[in-house]
């Protein structure tokens, strides 16, 4: 043993005893030896190492090294040391005279000999080493090495050349194209025999060796002519191994492998027909069902039938009516019985076939067919229960989805992703048989009601409605009211229903959902109407001992409300006893019970909505309407009060339980709210009104008690909003101490509420809330200014809570400015209070117009400009309305924002935003040019062009164009003229 070998052997030591400063010089030694050396030197010492050593490391090295040569410095090896190296691998490989046996070494020294060989073909063969493959065919009578040997050989060269399943380089394409089209013509007939008379000789005394021969024919039937595999001796051989008991399972799959690779030839389809009549596959569609289901030789056996099936179904496809004598569906209905088996019993990994898919295309061939024949109707029966079958959950994670827990949750996710296609393909099967999808879907609930016992049934319950659910989404709007043969007994047996096991999360959670779904089915059958009630007010629905399915219940009940509304009229005494429970734990809160901690929030709010749709209708009478209002709108505001009253004093910590009641009420009351109109409280009854008056006065003073907390503040400013909606100009006595209040040390996030109500308000009344807000202005004002800087960060950096907060307040500010401008309320910026905030807001909108980097923004600042100047400007040398802003908009704003900001590299006329902002200023000239004629001209056009360096020719243009009533052309000739300033610029002239 020489240091080299020394070398190697310490530094591939995994035994953890060597020292590790030793291992190091071990393998800088290694590593400077191979970079020293030239490419010729370490193949020659290789090869002439391998030829001595008896250790696997040792090998290991010395052929990574002669791959890695030829791989990376092929051209720098010498002929003579590439001749050598051929000649000692084709030795290794015959297990030639005078070579120790490599290949009785470990399978990764095999494998890694392999790829050595395939690495020279790469470069060699066949111009200049013509004969690699027939050298090693001469030996293969020697025996099982040279046989397995040769087998991976050629396995490598698949994996790393041919296969289609691994990315490829053009190069890599090329390569593999030429050693392909040489094996073809030389020695492709004669590897195939070899593996005959191999597989032959072999499959009683070694079928690992006659398996292993199979799965690398597998490999290459996809590209080699495929009479030398389909025929008279290769097809029995096949079956034989397939069929024969005395076969080993490991031949018997292999052997599966390459029936498979046969049938999944690419072919036209009339050749690929006959091929696939010509294999008799029905021989082997019963023996599927006979193999060990978790067996290789069954998943092989399996992916064969179902191959077998997807190319039947594509030969159909491809040839349509071409298909005469119907051979392509007569061999497809054969195969299908143990299709589905498989699909029910064997897990198939196949890259080629998916069955979701298969289904699908084999239900579509029956599109056009009408009616169906008896054994299609049968395969539809077949596909159903498959479909059944695959969206069942596994009754092992039945607590876990009932809690539901991470793993539950998991669970979960993962069906709805599996669900996804399998309910496409229930769609299509229900257009193609929507009785028979009825029926069976009609059976399934009757199955799964049948069942007494809790334990068992719950995944079948579920997936039974969740069927049930899904048939919805292939009904017609018709089809969905009328109930057709089987829907109307499905949805009174879904009504009438009280399943073993709906305790638990799931089943009553799709059964609620399910009972949603078909609300328009009941609409025209009133008789069920009680039935859905009491579904959702007994312990199916809200009063279920899940929490997550008690708070789905509550939303899932404002819809049937909102949905049925008018035709519960009758049923509203009724509907409210049921509700009671869930009311009561709002009008008779313990500010110091546990119960507050488990009351809901959002989804208990859903219950008042559902009631304020059910007694806020016109139908129910005044005197009705005032006692159901009164009785949920009096304890409420007493329980705010209370509130209120016990808070003063108290340490914030102390008031935190009554904060968070008075939200859960205020959420209350709002929801109660949206189920009266504003036509019904300031029309026909203004008492209800007059009650929401009232409670309003008593919300209102949350604002004072708790000044300072936001989620009060934000509960209480979504109220307003609602009482701005229904109580129409009734309110405006309410909303100065209201605003005020909301104002006062706000922070950007609830500034931004503050201003979404202002705008409701403008929106809603118009100049009507001129009043209001001309008081409030200045306070607005000053506060923005003192909140907002100029310039609000933006890009790398910037993306931190709070400066997004300040990025949203000043967007909403700007939305502010423009509704009010465009609602008339400019005068308020006029107004002696806000006189002295002008200046400071024209500069803003100045700067944002020209430079803000959020191109609606800036066109909003234009449009505020363009509507300001049509109100305070009057037509040419009329008397000024605002001193000074005649001169300030033709000389500043017309300058900076109608002419530099536009000159601006960064003003992208491809975007189509900033296309808008650019119609905007080009509107903006054309209403200078109308209010202030030749000022607007002399500026504009007479001093700053020239002064652009503008062409003459392109001046007259334009001053003709906005003489005109083209907008579209004015903006096409000052489109030009802006890029034609752009190109003399040349990056010379700055114009900001």
């Amino acid at each position: 043993m020489d240091d080299l070998e020394k070398a190697i052997l310490i530094s591939f030591d995994e035994s953890g005893s060597m020292d590790p400063a030793l291992k190091l010089r071990a393998s800088s030694y290694i590593q400077s030896m191979r970079e020293s050396a030239s490419p010729s030197s370490i193949v020659r010492l290789c090869v002439e190492r391998l030829s001595l050593t008896g250790f696997v490391q040792v090998q290991f090295w010395c052929l990574q090294s002669i791959h890695d040569c030829l791989r990376l410095h092929y051209p720098s090896v010498s002929p003579d040391d590439l001749s050598f190296l051929r000649k000692s691998v084709v030795s290794i490989a015959c297990c030639g005279d005078g070579v120790l046996p490599l290949l009785n070494s470990p399978a990764f020294i095999k494998n890694k000999f392999a790829q050595v060989f395939v690495a020279l073909i790469c470069h060699e063969y066949p111009s200049i080493w013509p004969s690699p493959f027939l050298d090693v065919l001469a030996c293969i009578g020697k025996g099982a090495l040279v046989i397995d040997g040769f087998c991976r050989i050629l396995n490598a060269l698949d994996d790393e050349l041919i296969s289609l399943d691994y990315p490829r380089s053009s190069e890599e394409y090329a390569i593999a194209a030429r050693v392909k089209d040489a094996m073809r013509q030389q020695c492709i007939p004669q590897i195939v025999w070899s593996w005959y008379d191999v597989v032959s000789r072999y499959r009683g005394s070694d079928p690992t060796l006659s398996g292993g021969v199979l799965d690398t024919m597998h490999r290459y039937i996809g590209w080699i002519d495929i009479g030398l595999v389909a025929n008279d001796a290769f097809v029995p051989l096949f079956f034989d191994l397939i069929l024969s008991e005395d076969t080993s399972d490991l031949l018997r799959a292999s052997a599966s492998g390459c029936v498979l690779a046969v049938v999944a030839k690419r072919m036209e389809p009339r050749p690929k027909l006959e091929l696939l009549r010509s294999l008799q596959i029905n021989r082997l569609l019963g023996l599927v069902e006979a193999e060990d289901a978790d067996s290789e030789s069954a998943s092989r056996l399996a992916g064969l039938i179902t191959g077998y099936a997807g190319e039947a179904l594509d030969c159909h496809k491809r040839l349509g009516a071409q298909d005469t004598e119907g051979i392509s569906m007569e061999l497809l209905d054969k195969a299908l019985p143990s299709v589905f088996y498989i699909m029910r019993n064997i897990e198939v990994e196949s890259p080629t076939f998916n069955a979701i898919q298969f289904l699908s295309g084999y239900v579509s061939t029956m599109k056009s067919l009408s009616p169906l024949s008896e054994k299609q109707m049968m395969h539809i029966g077949e596909i159903l229960d498959i479909i059944r079958f695959q969206i069942t959950f596994d009754p092992m994670h039945r607590e876990n989805l009932d809690l539901p827990n991470k793993i539950g949750q998991e669970e979960e996710d993962t069906m709805a992703e599996r669900r996804r296609d399998l309910f496409a393909l229930l769609r299509s099967v229900s257009r193609v048989a929507p009785d028979a999808t009825q029926l069976f879907i009609r059976n399934s609930l009757a199955g799964a009601l049948a069942c007494t016992s809790p334990e068992k049934n719950v995944e079948e319950a579920e997936a039974a409605l969740s069927l049930f659910y899904r048939l919805s989404e292939s009904l017609s709007e018709e089809g969905m009211r009328s109930g057709g043969r089987f829907l109307g007994e499905m949805v009174q047996m879904l009504l009438s229903a009280r399943f073993p096991c709906h305790g638990h999360r799931m089943v009553a959670l799709v059964y609620l959902e399910t009972i949603v779904r078909y609300l328009k089915f009941v609409q025209d059958n009133q008789q069920y109407i009680p039935l859905v009630l009491a579904a959702f007010l007994d312990e199916r629905g809200i009063r279920h001992s899940n929490l997550s399915v008690r708070q789905r219940a509550n939303y899932l009940f404002m819809r049937v409300v909102k949905l049925l509304k008018a035709k519960l009229v009758p049923y509203i005494d009724m509907i409210l006893q049921g509700l009671q429970d869930s009311v009561a734990r709002f009008t008779g809160l313990d500010w110091t019970s546990k119960e507050m901690e488990c009351l809901g929030m959002e989804d208990d709010s859903y219950t008042f909505e559902a009631i304020g749709l059910l007694i806020g209708m016109e139908d129910v009478s005044p005197e009705k309407q005032t006692e159901y209002l009164s009785a949920l709108l009096n304890p409420l505001c007493q329980q705010v009060d209370l509130a209120l009253l016990d808070s003063k004093g108290q340490m914030p910590e102390e008031s935190s339980t009554k904060i968070a009641s008075i939200q859960q009420i205020i959420m209350a009351i709002n929801a109660l709210s949206k189920g009266f109109s504003e036509r019904l409280i300031t029309g026909s009854r203004p008492g209800i009104g007059a009650m929401f008056k009232q409670t309003l006065d008593i919300l209102l003073r949350i604002l004072v008690v708790f000044p300072n907390n936001e989620p009060l503040r934000n509960k209480t400013t979504s109220f307003l909003h609602r009482m701005v909606a229904i109580l129409g100009t009734s309110v405006f006595p309410y909303l100065p101490m209201a605003l005020e209040q909301l104002l006062v040390d706000s922070e950007p996030k609830e500034l931004v509420d503050f201003l979404v109500l202002i705008n409701q308000l403008i929106c809603k009344f118009n100049t009507s809330v001129g009043g209001i807000l001309e008081e409030l202005f200045p306070a607005i004002a000053s506060r923005f200014f003192h909140i907002l800087p100029k310039d609000v960060p933006s890009g790398p950096g910037s993306n931190t809570e709070e400066i997004r907060e300040l990025q949203e307040l000043q967007k909403t500010l700007y939305t502010f400015l423009h509704v009010m401008a465009t609602h008339d309320l400019s005068s308020v910026f006029l107004a002696p209070k806000s006189r002295g905030y002008l200046d400071a807001i024209m500069q803003l909108l100045l700067y944002s117009s020209c430079s803000h980097r959020d191109i609606p923004v800036r066109k909003l600042c234009v449009q505020i400009f363009v509507k300001l100047i049509k109100e305070w400007c009057p037509k040419y040398n009329g008397e000024e309305k605002v001193p000074g802003f005649r001169s300030f908009i033709i000389e500043t704003f017309a300058t900076n924002c109608c002419l530099n900001s536009v000159l601006d590299k960064s003003f992208e006329f491809r975007d189509a935003n900033t296309l808008i902002l650019f119609g905007e200023i080009v509107t903006a000239q054309k209403v200078m040019y109308e209010k202030f004629g030749n000022d607007f001209l002399i500026h504009f056009v007479s001093k700053r062009f020239p002064a652009a360096h503008c062409p003459q020719n392109l001046v007259e243009q334009y001053y003709e164009k906005l003489q005109g009533s083209d907008i579209k052309a004015l903006k096409s000739a000052y489109q030009s003229l802006i890029e034609n300033l752009r190109q003399q610029q040349n990056g010379s002239l700055v114009f900001r």
